[in-house]
């Protein structure tokens, strides 16, 4: 935080440190879908969101994409993760599967699009998170 007008603006998140919290919220999306925790699912979508929205805030345009972050995040990822939402309203089990499947398909479309192609986001495999249980409290 800064006081007074014209002081150097406070800490910027680099990309990358952004988007290694991105592939935690999607690990942990998915965890918690696979849990039918669908209140921590919805949690974890939010998360998404705002993560996005603050690659469109702190990094609008990148060095290696051909278009503005600004407008290739909304148009890849806000079709799957509107998809992730329904199917968490809905607590539909199938339709969360299908849905994350695309949402993963929609972060390789978008790091291919923008020079990143080689970082390949996979569903998880395993619970990196030891300490966080995602089952719902009580099962």
């Amino acid at each position: 935080a800064s006081c007074g007008g014209g002081a150097q603006p406070g800490y910027v998140p680099g990309l990358g440190e952004i988007m290694s919290l991105q592939q935690m919220r999607h690990s942990k999306l998915w965890l918690a879908g696979k849990a039918a925790n669908w209140e921590l699912a919805a949690y974890e979508t939010d998360e998404l969101e705002e993560g996005f929205a603050d690659v469109m805030r702190f990094h609008p345009i990148h060095k290696s994409s051909p278009a503005p972050l600004t407008s290739m995040i909304p148009a890849l990822m806000d079709p799957p993760i509107q998809a992730v939402r329904s199917a968490i309203e809905s607590k539909d089990a199938v339709q969360f599967g299908v849905a994350f499947q695309e949402l993963t398909s929609q972060c390789n479309d978008c790091h291919q699009a923008t020079g990143f192609g080689f970082n390949v986001v996979v569903e998880p495999t395993t619970n990196p998170f030891a300490n966080q249980d995602f089952r719902i409290r009580g099962e």
